[in-house]
């Protein structure tokens, strides 16, 4: 695994660049994949993104300008926050095995890159190209403000339980650099459409509990998404939702795909390691946020399944 200092040896030594980021790519791989970009051109080095075709309104102006051209052939392959070879968009599938540089923080990064440079204590993975932009002497405000959103929203602004002195040293850093935090703060975490409000009232009042309390699931079907007329901005960050309940320490988000499938996010503490549950369904993330996607069965056999799950592993 690569340190920091060769990290940045690497990125001084290569050129031509493409940047990966993953399936419904959340603030940290668009803001680590943003960041990374100015910061290679900063350097005088040619770098895109790889277009991803779910990206949110509420993060395409972090990345729109960014997006490689048509036609454009890379040298250079990285991937930032980008755990399993599962998780590659599909116009990145024949990218799979041509990973240069993996820069990723979870714990159940799959080894697909020829070089890679993992840090599972980090929070965000915008921590580690944080730490590579410094290492370069490139962290101007126009790489900070991206990789800021990468580190507030993968930390739910710093509330999260992996989060360290590290972390908050790494936002200091990014601010230090002039970006106004304010508004991109009030942006993600106090604006709220008034169709989101209303899915989060008819999924507060729809919550389940088990295990005495201490497991909470939300579950949003499709029937729900087609009757409040939902966007993928309106569901954004939807795992959060099970954690605000006193006395939980497990909360389980279902979403259904329009697929059949569903998409599943594991939040926990101490006493339940989300990654052992995820990966029972083929999937994984961190000891405290996790996630996979399940077929094959109805909403109700996904939740008994993932209950069980959850039980289980918070008992051994």
């Amino acid at each position: 695994m690569l340190s920091i200092p060769e990290v940045a040896d690497f990125l001084r030594a290569h050129d031509n660049y493409l940047i990966l980021t993953h399936r419904r790519p959340d603030g940290d791989t668009l803001g680590c994949a943003a960041g990374l970009c100015h910061v290679l051109r900063n350097l005088g080095k040619t770098a895109y993104l790889l277009h991803n075709a779910e990206v949110t309104e509420r993060y395409a102006p972090y990345v729109d300008a960014l997006w490689a051209p048509e036609g454009w052939a890379q040298d250079t392959v990285v991937s930032v926050d980008l755990a399993a070879l599962g998780l590659f968009p599909d116009n990145a599938a024949d990218l799979r095995d041509k990973v240069d540089l993996a820069i990723d923080h979870h714990p159940s990064y799959e080894n697909f890159g020829a070089l890679c440079c993992v840090h599972p204590e980090c929070a965000a993975c915008a921590e580690i190209i944080c730490a590579v932009a410094q290492e370069l002497g490139a962290l101007t405000a126009e790489a900070a403000l991206p990789l800021y959103v990468g580190v507030a929203t993968d930390t739910g602004c710093f509330v999260y339980s992996n989060v360290t002195a590290d972390t908050h040293r790494a936002a200091a850093a990014l601010m230090d650099t002039g970006i106004d935090v304010r508004p991109v703060n009030k942006a993600l975490f106090r604006t709220k459409s008034k169709k989101r409000l209303a899915l989060e009232a008819r999924l507060l009042s729809q919550m389940e509990y088990y295990d005495e309390g201490r497991i909470v699931v939300v579950q949003l079907s499709q029937a729900l998404i087609r009757e409040l007329s939902l966007d993928e901005n309106d569901m954004d960050d939807l795992a959060a939702l099970g954690g605000l309940v006193e006395g939980q320490d497990c909360s389980v988000t279902l979403k259904e795909q329009a697929d059949g499938r569903w998409k599943v996010s594991v939040r926990t503490g101490p006493r339940v390691n989300a990654t052992r549950v995820c990966e029972r369904f083929g999937g994984g993330g961190h000891r405290a946020a996790s996630g996979c996607v399940i077929g094959g069965m109805d909403g109700e056999a996904v939740k008994r399944a993932l209950v069980a799950a959850c039980i289980e592993v918070g008992n051994a």
